[in-house]
């Protein structure tokens, strides 16, 4: 269902469940949240599982796009 929304709402990045269990976790972790009591919300056994969810480091800040000189 989410796949068919998205292509009906014209996205083109691949979403899924899991991108909203991502989303919560990073924005989670962010705002000041423990990875422990991330990964007992998300019902993980280990907090390595829970890190695999963690996006906060995938976020490229201006200053470093703007380090690219053509």
């Amino acid at each position: 269902m989410i796949g068919r929304r998205t292509i009906e709402a014209g996205i083109r990045t691949r979403v899924s469940c899991r991108s909203f269990r991502a989303t919560g976790i990073t924005e989670y972790l962010r705002n000041g949240g423990k990875l422990e009591v991330a990964q007992q919300m998300a019902n993980h056994e280990s907090a390595r599982t829970t890190g695999l969810y963690d996006r906060r480091n995938d976020q490229v800040s201006l200053d470093e796009v703007e380090r690219i000189l053509i």
